[in-house]
């Protein structure tokens, strides 16, 4: 089956690069566009994509209350995927704690783009390695103090290793890469690492590492 994707940018020039490279892609359909946060919040509860790549900065509603009201619309979940060109230190923590699945720029290369997407319909979340340490750091300073998590003691040397590298923000083709395992064995690793650290997804992991 086809991911179903909406893109909701104000720039319709934007918006016709990626549904050019979406289009391409044999697994992915492109079943709207709009241009502002409102229209891209009724287009969602419309059409009910499995993924929404949402622009920060758009008229009548900005793309992170966009996100908390996506997010909140009940039946099927659709994932928001975060696309900007901007510095995101200030959009961040209010993106996280709005529920979106990841933080990608817009001139992410179109395979990163596909893969982001696959993630993100997977229910997964991921952070762009174009999101520096620093600013997972100064994300991390700016949430409240937390223990370590229980589960930290019961992950294996291998898994320590693979949260390691899920904390400075590596996809797990690129962790698959660094430990000359395959993809489908790191997907399985993250996964329990998720479970064991009891969060359920790849930006939490990332926040934990670095608080």
């Amino acid at each position: 089956m086809s991911v179903r994707v909406l893109i909701v940018d104000d720039s319709e020039l934007v918006r016709a690069g990626f549904r050019m490279v979406l289009d391409a892609e044999p697994g992915i359909e492109v079943v709207g566009e709009a241009a502002d946060g409102l229209t891209g919040v009724a287009d969602a509860a419309r059409l009910r994509p499995d993924v929404a790549l949402m622009d920060v900065r758009m008229p009548e509603l900005g793309g992170l209350e966009a996100t908390r009201r996506i997010v909140a619309l009940e039946g099927a979940p659709v994932r928001v995927l975060i696309l900007t060109t901007f510095d995101l230190d200030e959009y961040l923590l209010e993106a996280v704690r709005a529920g979106v699945s990841g933080f990608i720029l817009k001139d992410t290369p179109p395979d990163e783009l596909v893969a982001a997407i696959a993630t993100a319909a997977r229910g997964d979340a991921l952070i762009a390695p174009s999101i520096t340490r620093e600013r997972i750091e100064k994300l991390a300073r700016a949430l409240p103090p937390s223990p370590p998590p229980p589960g930290l003691d019961e992950l294996s040397a291998r898994e320590l290793e693979v949260f390691t590298l899920v904390a400075r923000g590596l996809s797990d083709a690129d962790i698959a890469a660094r430990l000359a395992e395959s993809a489908a064995t790191v997907e399985a690793q993250v996964a329990h690492v998720l479970n064991k650290l009891h969060v359920r997804d790849r930006i939490r992991a990332v926040l934990l590492a670095h608080s």
